[in-house]
C-alpha cells in the first residue's frame, strides 16, 4: 500500500510514516489516524522490505517526499522503517525542516536478526534488509535536528524464540540496541515491539515529540 501524497498536503504539519520489516504500513492505519488527531497532515510511505536495499528504498523515500507541498516535514518510522528514514537523511541531507521519531528501530543492530541470518531460511526471510541495515552497518545519525527515539520494554515477539535478548527488550528488539543514537531523546513505553504502532501512549509521545522536541516528562 503507498498512499500518494498528491499537491494539496498541509504546508506547515506533515509527517510520513516508514514501516517496518514484513509489512506494508497497513498495520500504522491507528498511528495515522491518532496523529491525523494531533492535528498532522500523514502520508504513508511502502517499500519491498525484503525485495529491495536499504539504499535503493531511500532512493524511493525521496522520490516519495518530492511529491509532497509542506514547508516542515516530518518522518516517523517503525523498526526497520526508521532504518530507512536514517539512510535517507545520510543519502539526501538537504531535507525541509521538521522531527524524527523512531519506534525500536536497531541502531546498532538486531541481534534477533543476527541469529536468524545465521541459517539459509532466516537469510531468506530477511533478505535484502539485511544489506546495510539490520546487522549494524547501517546508516549512522550526523545530528542536525530533533530526533526522537521510542523503545518498548514488554518482552513478547519472535526475538525471544530465536535468541537470548539482552533485557529490557520489547520481545524482538532490546532498548541497548534503540538507544544511545548521538543527541537522540529517549523514551521508554511498555510495550512489545509490533505494539509500539498500535498504542495510544506511544502515539501521545510521537505527537508531543513532533511538536516540542520533546517526550513528555
Amino acid at each position: 500500500m503507498k498512499e500518494n501524497p498528491g499537491a494539496k498536503a498541509s504546508p506547515l504539519a506533515t509527517v510520513v510514516l516508514v514501516h517496518g520489516l514484513w509489512m506494508n504500513g497497513l498495520e500504522m492505519s491507528l498511528l495515522r489516524w491518532r496523529l491525523r488527531r494531533c492535528g498532522f497532515q500523514v502520508w504513508q510511505f511502502s517499500y519491498r522490505t525484503v525485495r529491495s536495499d536499504i539504499a535503493s528504498n531511500a532512493r524511493r523515500l525521496q522520490q516519495f517526499v518530492n511529491e509532497i507541498e509542506a514547508d516542515t516535514l516530518h518522518f516517523v518510522g517503525h523498526s526497520l522503517g526508521g532504518l530507512q528514514i536514517l539512510r535517507l537523511f545520510a543519502d539526501f541531507p538537504a531535507q525541509r525542516p521538521g522531527r524524527i521519531v523512531l519506534l525500536g528501530t536497531p541502531f546498532t543492530g538486531s541481534a534477533t536478526a543476527r541469529a536468524l541470518a545465521r541459517s539459509a531460511i532466516g537469510r531468506t526471510l530477511l533478505g535484502a534488509s539485511l544489506i546495510g541495515a539490520l546487522l549494524g552497518d547501517g546508516p549512522r545519525w550526523q545530528g542536525g535536528r530533533d530526533l526522537g527515539v521510542i523503545a518498548g520494554s514488554k518482552s513478547l515477539g519472535m526475538g525471544v524464540l530465536v535468541n537470548k535478548l539482552p533485557q529490557p527488550n520489547d520481545g524482538t528488539v532490546a532498548v541497548v540496541e534503540v538507544h544511545g543514537i548521538l543527541d537522540a531523546k529517549e523514551c521508554i513505553h511498555a510495550s512489545s515491539h509490533t505494539g509500539l504502532v498500535f498504542s495510544a501512549a506511544v502515539a501521545q509521545s510521537v505527537c508531543a515529540f513532533l511538536k516540542t522536541g520533546r517526550f513528555e516528562a
